[in-house]
């Protein structure tokens, strides 16, 4: 197979199919920028996912063609040390929805006339005919002493893609540490540095403190239901954002704390910008965001998440983050967010339209 570069653009704009995993709301978010950049440099972006992932994207981007794919099923376990003998249960489920999109891309190609494909983890959507890149921060794949296998498996579906966008930078100051980077490949790598949809800007402290729940279920309602429960004893402004995507904005004020069950895109930023400090899962979007927007955070890994837990302790050992463990933490833990520095500032100048130079190329 030759990979044959045209540099110079076409001028009709190319349609790119760009398809997030839903697993959280993560991988949906740090596409938002991706799909932004498409519309800026002359491409059509469809969009492709399921279930909250594919919901939260119509909201941001209502104008634009959607797709459904087949849910991959990922549930997590409600005690967590049955976490991943949930993951291989579902394994079955999950093979047959990536077999099933590959069926449903293979038609949109000819359907849509998509000249190149992006994919955030979804392992199906993927073709020899297009130019495809493979989005993923995580080239190994942590999951206990399972970890040489998932690693080796997942690095073998990205070696299919035509290159491998890594959300973070090259070499020794970085921010996926061992996730993100190798001793040795053979994989088409471009770092590409951190991805954010939000922007940081001057404003007005409104709340002292920003909660911020994401994650599949019923992680996500576990942690919920502990936060709002501890938040009672915290002394200061609260903004409490369940991370439940739904078709309307729901927003409810109790004592000290405004509860929102989401917030688009503006929103969040906004809320960002005006709150001093955010209490959140240690995912690798929320670190990305954190980095842009240098706000200072405590961590709650979701139970037997191998890469949270991971990025966590990165953190925590480089003195940005501290964290504690899901069921054993109180309110007052926050008061060590002081003793922590915060991430870096790191500054990523993203030049798009060499990036997306790689959909340029005629595939034989």
């Amino acid at each position: 197979m030759e990979y044959l570069c045209t540099m110079e653009f076409n001028t009709s704009p190319k349609t790119i199919l760009i398809a997030p995993l839903n697993w959280g709301l993560g991988h949906a978010t740090r596409c938002i920028p991706i799909i932004k950049a498409l519309q800026e440099n002359n491409f059509i972006p469809i969009i492709a996912s399921d279930g909250i992932a594919l919901e939260l994207l119509r909201k941001e981007f209502p104008y634009l063609q959607t797709l459904e794919l087949p849910s991959y099923q990922i549930e997590y376990a409600k005690d967590g040390k049955n976490f991943k003998w949930k993951l291989l249960k579902n394994c079955p489920k999950m093979i047959e929805a990536i077999l099933e999109e590959k069926k449903m891309v293979k038609k949109w190609i000819q359907k849509y006339a998509i000249d190149g494909i992006i994919s955030d983890n979804r392992l199906g959507v993927f073709s020899k005919k297009v130019p495809s890149v493979f989005i993923t921060h995580q080239l190994n794949v942590m999951s206990g002493n399972t970890t040489w296998i998932t690693s080796r498996l997942h690095q073998y579906i990205i070696k299919k893609y035509t290159e491998c966008w890594i959300p973070d930078f090259d070499g020794k100051s970085n921010l996926s540490g061992n996730l993100g980077h190798l001793k040795k490949s053979e994989l088409k790598l471009n770092y590409i540095g951190p991805l954010s949809r939000m922007q940081k800007k001057e404003t007005p402290k409104q709340y002292d403190l920003m909660i911020l729940l994401s994650g599949p279920e019923p992680q996500r309602g576990l942690l919920e239901e502990k936060l709002k429960n501890e938040v009672v004893n915290y002394t200061g402004k609260v903004v409490f954002i369940k991370g439940i995507v739904e078709k309307d904005q729901e927003k409810e004020q109790i004592d000290h704390v405004t509860y929102y069950n989401f917030m688009n895109t503006r929103q969040l930023e906004q809320t960002f910008n005006e709150s001093d400090v955010v209490l959140c899962r240690s995912g690798y979007t929320t670190i990305m965001d954190l980095v842009q927007l240098e706000k200072k955070a405590f961590f709650i890994p979701t139970p037997r998440q191998y890469e949270q837990e991971y990025l966590a302790r990165v953190s925590k050992s480089n003195g940005w983050i501290p964290y504690k463990k899901q069921e054993i933490f109180k309110i007052e833990n926050l008061h060590r967010i002081d003793l922590y520095k915060g991430f870096p500032k790191w500054k990523n100048r993203l030049d798009w339209k060499k990036l997306f130079l790689i959909f340029e190329m005629s595939i034989n």
